[in-house]
């Protein structure tokens, strides 16, 4: 594993407890989004809130478009939330939630301890870092932004979402290596994910994976190495 390779970090469960996620991010968009929609309903509403409205739509059925367009979009949220559907309308349409919960001080980006010091310490040997989360670029920007830690974003030069392509498909990780710019043998992916590190491999990039407290059990026999954290990477 080399020392001056490029660093591509996914959030969930490497950089951030998964407990933030599901306890703090992901209820706080369900009770928000009924009266998001109802403030950006009109035409003239936020080009980025339009778009998202109707990437959420082209998941829509027959019968939650019936409703019309405003319901349609809150059943389709309600559905696809409910089932943690990584979809990019949803996504997209969450970090705009978010991002007013982070800019009123309601939200704070949750970290593990090693995070920033491994970032700065990145940052200082001159190795780029950056983001793939199936968040969208607006979330990840914000959770760095207004972190625990306060604003880390000086310290990431990418971000990557499912725009990018899915998480367990070597053609996004090729994508991304193509887009930042870093020879994909240069970039170390760390995720809790064995399937998003195969598929990183899969790409010609070496995969860490990391054991956080809270996350899911790992099988045996992997095929890359487990750290506790970030600090050997």
């Amino acid at each position: 594993m080399s020392a001056s390779a490029a660093v591509l970090l996914d959030i969930e469960g490497t950089t951030t407890p998964i407990s933030f996620v599901h306890r703090i991010l992901f209820p706080y968009a369900a009770a928000a989004v009924e009266e998001f929609l109802r403030l950006h309903r009109a035409p003239e509403s936020a080009a980025e809130v339009r778009a998202a409205c109707q990437a959420v739509l082209e998941d829509a059925t027959a019968q939650e478009l019936a409703l019309g367009e405003s319901a349609a979009v809150l059943a389709v949220v309600r559905r696809q939330m409910a089932a943690d559907v990584k979809a990019t309308g949803l996504k997209q349409l969450q970090g705009l939630i978010w991002q007013r919960g982070y800019e009123s001080g309601a939200l704070r980006g949750e970290l593990f301890d090693d995070v920033p010091a491994c970032l700065r310490r990145w940052q200082e040997a001159g190795r780029p870092v950056a983001i793939y989360s199936s968040g969208s670029r607006l979330a990840q920007q914000l959770l760095f932004r207004y972190s625990v830690a306060g604003d880390l974003t000086p310290q990431l030069s990418g971000y990557f979402d499912t725009t990018s392509g899915p998480k367990r498909e070597p053609a996004s990780y090729a994508a991304i290596a193509a887009a930042w710019g870093q020879p994909p043998e240069q970039v170390i992916f760390c995720s809790d994910v064995p399937a998003e590190c195969t598929a990183a491999a899969g790409a010609g990039m070496q995969a860490v994976l990391i054991m956080r407290p809270g996350n899911a059990p790992l099988p045996a026999l992997l095929d890359f190495p487990v750290h506790a954290d970030l600090t050997r990477i």
